[in-house]
C-alpha cells in the first residue's frame, strides 16, 4: 500500500450521570473491543489483498536502464489490462519514481537520446509489464517482469469483440490434407482437394460438388505415418502441391496435369498474396494506417516427420533458424514483423528479428494467422491444448491478438466435431482452412474460417 489508512475521529458521546457511565462502560467495552478486532482484521485482511507494485517497479525500472543506461528518455505508459484506474495511476507514478532512482530523466521525444513505450499487459496467471526500448536505428529492444495478481483479482471481459464463423467445404473417407478454394461467388464454387495420393478438382453445380478431373501423386519414397501436405494457388499457374521430399506443379494451361518430383525444397511460409512486394496493412492511430513490405519466406520440412526443421530461406533479422515446429504464423507490427512458432518442444516461439521468446499457451500444436479489416488488423487462429487421445471430445480454433507478447483471445471458441489435423491460411490471407477427423461418422471434413468484425 503506499499511503497510510486512518480512522476517523469518534464524536463524544454525552452521558448522563456517572452511575450511567460506569454501567455503560462495563456492557460496552466488551462490545467494543470486539467491533475494533473485527475492523483491524478487514483492514489486515484488506492490506494482505492489495498488490505491492513497488518490486516490480524497480525489477523493470533496473532492466530498462541496464538497455538505455542513465540520460533522457521519452516514456509513454498505456494501460492493456484489467488494471483498475486507480492502480494504473498508482503504477504509473511508481514506475516514473523508479526510473528516476535509476539515473533516467524524462523529455519530450525530440530531445530524447532513447524512447520507452510501457504496456501493462496481462495473461490468465499474472500482470505482464513489457517495455519496448528503441535507441536511435537501432532495432527495438524488449523487456518485461511478470506480476502474480492479487489474491482474489481475476481478469474480466464481459464480451469479445470478434467471432469466427465455420463454413463446411468438403467430406471424404480419406484423410484430407489441404483444400485450395480457386473460384468463388457468394461462396465457393471450383476447389481443389488434397490428400495422399492425389490432388481432385471438383466444382459446384446442381446444388452439389462434382469432381471434374483428379491428378495422382508420384512419388518413389513411403510417406510418413503422420502426412501433412499444402496446396497453395499461383499466378502463373493453377497450383502447387508441397507433401514431404515431394512438390507438384501444375501445368500454366489446359489441359491440367500435375509434374512431380523428388525435392527437399522449403515450403513457402508466406503466401504469394501478401509477398512479392504486396503491402500490409497495419491499422494506426485515428484513420491512418502502415504499410509495410513482407518479404517471401520458406521452411524446410522433414521429409520423414511431420514438423519443420526450423531452417529458414530468408531468415527473421538476425535469425536463420529457429526451433523445430509445426505451424508458423505472422503478426506485422509498426516496423518490423513478428513471427510465432508453435515448437515441438512445447512452446511457442516469439521471434522478432531480434530476440526469441519462448512462451507456454494453452494451445495446441497448430496456429495460423489472418488478416482482415477486424480489430487490430492480424488475428493468430490457435488450436486448444486440451485434446483427447480416444477422441472422446472434439477440438476447437480461438482468434487471439498480441498487443505485446501475451496472446489475448478476441472471439469465443469455435467447436469441431474431432480432432483437427490441419490448419493453413488460404491464398488470400484472410481466411483459414481447418480439416478435423469427425469422432463419430470417422470421415474427414474441411471448414473454411472467417474471422467476423464485431456490429
Amino acid at each position: 500500500m503506499r499511503g497510510a489508512l486512518y480512522n476517523s475521529g469518534i464524536p463524544n458521546v454525552g452521558i448522563p450521570n456517572v452511575s450511567a457511565n460506569l454501567v455503560g462502560r462495563a456492557f460496552s467495552l466488551p462490545h467494543t473491543f470486539r467491533v475494533v478486532a473485527l475492523l483491524s482484521f478487514l483492514l489486515l485482511t484488506m492490506a494482505a489483498r492489495a498488490a505491492d507494485w513497488n518490486e516490480p517497479e524497480q525489477q523493470l525500472a533496473r532492466k530498462i536502464v541496464a538497455v538505455t543506461g542513465p540520460g533522457a528518455v521519452a516514456l509513454t505508459v498505456e494501460n492493456r489490462s484489467s488494471l483498475t484506474k486507480r492502480d494504473n495511476e498508482i503504477i504509473q507514478n511508481g514506475l516514473h519514481a523508479a526510473l528516476e532512482g535509476v539515473g533516467l530523466r524524462f523529455v519530450t521525444l525530440e530531445q530524447a537520446a532513447a524512447t520507452v513505450a510501457i504496456y501493462l499487459s496481462e495473461n490468465t496467471a499474472s500482470y505482464v509489464w513489457v517495455a519496448e526500448i528503441r535507441q536511435g536505428a537501432s532495432a527495438a529492444v524488449v523487456v518485461m517482469v511478470s506480476v502474480p495478481r492479487p489474491l482474489g483479482a481475476t481478469t474480466v471481459r464481459e464480451s469479445v469483440p470478434l467471432s469466427l464463423r465455420k463454413t463446411s467445404l468438403w467430406t471424404q473417407a480419406d484423410p484430407i490434407l489441404d483444400v485450395a478454394v480457386l473460384e468463388e461467388n457468394a461462396a465457393p464454387t471450383h476447389i481443389a482437394v488434397l490428400d495422399a495420393e492425389k490432388v481432385a478438382l471438383s466444382r459446384w453445380q446442381a446444388g452439389k460438388w462434382q469432381q471434374e478431373q483428379a491428378f495422382g501423386i508420384v512419388h518413389a519414397r513411403p510417406w510418413p505415418r503422420d502426412l501433412r501436405g499444402r496446396l497453395i494457388p499461383s499466378r502463373d499457374h493453377l497450383l502447387d502441391v508441397y507433401l514431404p521430399g515431394v512438390i507438384c506443379r501444375s501445368a500454366a494451361a489446359l489441359p491440367f496435369t500435375l509434374n512431380c518430383r523428388e525435392t527437399d525444397d522449403p515450403w513457402p511460409l508466406v503466401l504469394p498474396a501478401l509477398s512479392s512486394g504486396s503491402l500490409s496493412a497495419v491499422p494506426g492511430g485515428g484513420s491512418a494506417s502502415i504499410f509495410i513490405p513482407i518479404p517471401p519466406m520458406g521452411a524446410f520440412f522433414a521429409p520423414t516427420r511431420n514438423f519443420f526443421t526450423g531452417a529458414l530461406t530468408s531468415g527473421i533479422g538476425k535469425f536463420t533458424t529457429v526451433s523445430k515446429f509445426y505451424s508458423a504464423a505472422l503478426l506485422p507490427r509498426d516496423k518490423y514483423l513478428l513471427w510465432l512458432f508453435a515448437a515441438t518442444d512445447g512452446h511457442v516461439h516469439m521471434v522478432d528479428g531480434v530476440s526469441d521468446q519462448a512462451g507456454r499457451f494453452a494451445w495446441g500444436s497448430d496456429l495460423t494467422s489472418v488478416s482482415t479489416s477486424c480489430g487490430a488488423g492480424w488475428q493468430v487462429l490457435a488450436t486448444s491444448a486440451e485434446t483427447n487421445a480416444d477422441e472422446e471430445t472434439g477440438d476447437s480454433i480461438r482468434a487471439y491478438e498480441f498487443p505485446d507478447r501475451d496472446p489475448v483471445a478476441v472471439s469465443a471458441a469455435v467447436d469441431f466435431p474431432g480432432m483437427i489435423t490441419a490448419l493453413w491460411t488460404e491464398a488470400k490471407g484472410d481466411t483459414a482452412i481447418a480439416v478435423v477427423k469427425n469422432r463419430e461418422t470417422g470421415n474427414y471434413e474441411a471448414f473454411r474460417l472467417a474471422v467476423v468484425c464485431s456490429q
